[in-house]
């Protein structure tokens, strides 16, 4: 396809990843005010929340490889009608189980949009360099949507109802279910074979318990229900591999981890969710539990984190033509670490804690947006263009795996701190300042200045392993050979259909 329609494309794809990412983090600010106008409990509220990145996790293999075989542009426009019309569904429900099924089904559509989205733009640029570009502003909207979440319902919540942050989304996918045909070209695998329901299956009965159960490891605790479900569904996952290598047909390509630089990169993905999501958690809690900000304040506060891998992500293509990709990706994991060393300076009660906290995720996120933009590149372009959406279906699967992680491993980790720096007296912040409520006024501020004290050594932790894991990272990087662009595990071409509908 023409040049300038491709770019053209380009912007209409960016529009269903923004939206995917701000969706993601919009409800966190909105949660309160429809939990009360719905009348949700605590368990409830958890699956509101939940049910919709857990979907998204977990369908993102199968739509990934579904795009491969009834095409690209057909699966996105699919799920774009139905991210529309589940949009304002959601934001006139009337119970909380009615949101929960309907934040779901969400879920199931916006797993069709982020693969069938990159891989999309892998076989519209077919230049290493236009690729890289478009892969990095594919990035750039991905993180800006996620980090200008929270602040757009700040926005909407201040003149509109809950129902207003889901209805965001309804011009957005219209416009791109108009203009879709016109900017888009269609692709699909000649060597596609049917879809396994079986493999579909074991996908989903595999990737769900274990995202759940990782993200309620950082709720529950001593609780044995996360660890069956982790335990669950680590062992339907060997019996989907096992089915995957047996299939001439699999839906989840597993050879593609021969290559190394592939698998390199895939790790090195799950690795930075793992830091940058921890370190994301102790900041926001920080912000608020130490330093006092109201909510729609921090989430403005926070927004740094996601415009520094958005400004990474979009520097990262210049800086490739200056030096070889895996030593842009290393260095820039490197600044990263820096922006984790950088939150052990924190102090409560110091003119400079502000400064530093933003300064530091700041700097952390920075150094990532290179692994985001060149890295996701490496992985669709290690590839044939056919097997585009499965790479990309596992990369985004690697994104939500290091989220899932940091979550829960950093967030207990963080949690013991707290509770061993507070001799076994608080649980949270927000515990201590529920209990010096009722105490006298010295024993009342002695407290508050103790958990505040624990909570920020919890910040220094966290900072301290988001740095080693990010210095991790960079060897394992910098350590991959680079692939060559279009080559399957075995290194060989392997032919591609392209449709195009003018």
């Amino acid at each position: 396809m023409r040049v300038d329609r491709a770019w053209l494309g380009l912007g209409l794809l960016v529009l269903p990843t923004f939206l995917v990412a701000m969706d993601m983090t919009a409800l966190l600010l909105a949660l309160p005010q429809l939990s009360a106008d719905l009348g949700a409990d605590g368990v409830q509220q958890l699956w509101i929340s939940d049910s919709y990145g857990l979907m998204v996790a977990g369908l993102v293999i199968t739509m990934g490889t579904l795009g491969d075989r009834i095409g690209r542009r057909r699966l996105l426009m699919i799920g774009a009608a139905a991210f529309a019309v589940l949009s304002v569904v959601a934001a006139f429900s009337t119970s909380p189980e009615m949101l929960i099924v309907v934040r779901a089904l969400l879920g199931v559509a916006g797993a069709t949009l982020a693969p069938s989205t990159l891989a999309l733009i892998t076989n519209m640029f077919r230049d290493d360099r236009q690729r890289g570009k478009a892969i990095a502003i594919w990035a750039t909207g991905q993180f800006a949507g996620g980090a200008l979440g929270p602040v757009l319902a700040g926005l909407l919540l201040q003149h509109f109802w809950w129902g207003s942050v889901f209805l965001a989304a309804v011009p957005a996918m219209l416009l791109l279910l108009v203009a879709a045909p016109i900017l888009l070209p269609e692709f699909r695998s000649d060597h596609a074979g049917r879809l396994d329901p079986a493999s579909v299956a074991l996908s989903l009965a595999s990737v769900l318990p274990m995202i759940y159960g990782i993200k309620q490891l950082a709720v529950e605790n001593a609780s044995a229900g996360p660890a069956v479900a982790l335990i669950a569904g680590a062992a339907i996952g060997v019996v989907f591999v096992r089915r995957q290598l047996r299939s001439a047909t699999p839906l989840l390509d597993l050879r593609l981890l021969r290559n190394r630089p592939f698998t390199a990169v895939l790790v090195g993905l799950v690795l930075a969710g793992i830091a940058m999501a921890g370190t994301g958690l102790l900041v926001t809690q920080y912000l608020q539990s130490v330093l006092g900000y109201s909510p729609a304040v921090s989430a403005l506060l926070f927004a740094p984190m996601g415009l520094g891998v958005a400004g990474g992500t979009m520097a990262a293509p210049a800086l490739a033509r200056r030096i070889p990709q895996t030593t842009a990706i290393a260095g820039g994991l490197v600044v990263s670490a820096l922006g984790g060393v950088l939150l052990v300076a924190v102090e409560p009660g110091s003119a400079v804690a502000l400064p530093l906290v933003i300064t530091g995720i700041t700097v952390l996120a920075l150094g990532a947006g290179p692994l985001f933009a060149l890295g996701t590149g490496l992985v669709v372009g290690s590839v044939p263009p056919e097997r585009a959406g499965s790479a990309a279906s596992m990369s985004e699967t690697g994104n939500y795996f290091g989220g899932s992680l940091g979550l829960a491993f950093l967030g207990v980790l963080a949690a013991a701190v707290y509770r061993d720096h507070m001799g076994g007296t608080s649980e949270t912040v927000a515990d201590a300042v529920a209990t010096s409520r009722t105490l006298a006024a010295d024993r009342s501020a002695s407290l508050l200045h103790d958990a505040r004290d624990a909570f920020t050594t919890s910040l220094h932790v966290t900072g301290l392993v988001a740095a080693g894991i990010f210095v991790l990272a960079a060897v394992l990087v910098a350590t991959m050979r680079p692939a060559a662009a279009g080559a399957d595990a075995t290194g060989t071409e392997t032919p591609v259909r392209e449709e195009v509908d003018a």
